[in-house]
């Protein structure tokens, strides 16, 4: 090798590390949760289906503040989609919400599985105050086209 290869490999070398110090000063710090103001006032919703039970809690624009599923909790197959399944979900949901302060709150409630009726009742025994309360199921206004008639 001649003496001007030797400095374009010893400059390459010396380029390929000031750009990998260059990403490292241009990645992005990592974000850290905003103080949460003081909220009295929310929304809360159920989604209880067939397999599982999920519990959201927003403020009053949507804003999603934390939210619990059955499965994250622990339960698993069948046992998911209990109500008392859906009472431990709400008394995590309750853990995390302390800080907020979070009292007040509407319910919304999709879905017809058997954790609807456990997790309102959690509700009122984890010392939440249910202002109101909103099905919003999806019901269908004629459904699919049925098959066609066999013919035999």
């Amino acid at each position: 090798m001649t003496d001007t290869e030797k400095n374009a490999s010893a400059t390459t070398a010396e380029e390929k590390t000031e750009k990998a110090e260059k990403k490292a000063v241009k990645a992005k710090p990592k974000k850290t949760k905003k103080a949460r103001s003081q909220m009295t006032q929310g929304r809360m919703y159920i989604q209880a289906t067939f397999n599982n039970t999920i519990v959201t809690a927003t403020d009053v624009n949507g804003n999603v503040l934390a939210w619990t599923t059955a499965g994250s909790v622990g339960f698993k197959g069948p046992k998911k989609a209990t109500p008392y399944a859906a009472s431990i979900v709400v008394r995590e949901l309750a853990e995390k919400l302390k800080d907020v302060g979070l009292r007040d709150v509407s319910v919304f409630l999709c879905g017809v599985g058997q954790g609807r009726e456990g997790a309102l009742r959690a509700l009122n025994a984890n010392n939440f105050n249910v202002l109101s309360i909103k099905d919003m199921t999806p019901i269908p206004h004629n459904g699919c086209r049925p098959p066609r008639p066999r013919r035999m």
